[in-house]
């Protein structure tokens, strides 16, 4: 059974991620905190195989918690759960010992097995995210080098190639096949280009696409 313990300064989300979790034969959801503070108190009570960390919390942010945690209790996995792709906080968090890296709008399933793949002794990110982390490192001065169209919004080469198969009307089934990922990891590469382009669906976006030049 894989202890988790839930940490979010948002009730809806500690609740589903409850539901979730509790869905799962294998997984004991142990506790939940609102704040870092709480988290590192409820982690020594009960003693999580695994916390979920959001970042951005009153009286104490997650990035603090995490290295207090992991200072505290070592053998205890912490897995960063945010909104969007961040480079700087990923960057942080993995510095204060995070052990892996998730966006909320995860597919469950994809969630249930990130979590058991930390808990066996993985590390967890995101392919682009590794990438750019890469490219840091290669580059201390941190000015990434990306050529990119200075109208792309801040798209990513990833999030441009998924829009490329979108313009071809491909479902997100077709695109995780073609470009080795989960249907799951393809929705928050969809969720990202769609806040992004700050339009609302794959037709307005594909139009916004080619209308900018990015495509």
């Amino acid at each position: 059974m894989i202890k988790v313990l839930i940490v979010d300064d948002q009730e809806l989300i500690r609740m589903s991620l409850s539901i979730v979790l509790e869905g799962e034969e294998d997984f004991e959801v142990t506790g939940v905190a609102e704040h870092g503070k709480m988290a590192i108190e409820l982690t020594e009570q009960y003693a999580p195989d695994v916390v979920l960390m959001d970042i951005h919390m009153p009286q104490m942010n997650g990035v603090e918690a995490t290295a207090q945690i992991k200072s505290q209790f070592p053998e205890v996995k912490v897995i960063i759960l945010t909104t969007f792709e961040e480079i700087g906080t990923v960057r942080d968090a993995l510095a204060a010992g995070a052990e892996g890296y998730l966006l909320k709008a995860i597919h469950p399933k994809d969630l249930a097995a990130g979590i058991r793949l930390v808990h066996h002794g993985g590390t967890l990110i995101t392919q682009e995210i590794a990438k750019q982390l890469i490219a840091q490192w290669l580059n201390p001065s941190g000015q990434i080098k990306v050529e990119k169209n200075k109208t792309n919004f801040g798209l990513t080469d990833r999030e441009i190639e998924v829009l490329e198969h979108l313009s071809k009307g491909a479902t997100n089934r077709e695109i995780a096949r073609k470009l080795f990922l989960t249907e799951g990891t393809v929705k928050n590469y969809i969720s990202n280009i769609y806040s992004k382009l700050e339009v609302s669906g794959r037709h307005k976006a594909v139009f916004k696409a080619k209308e900018e030049g990015i495509l």
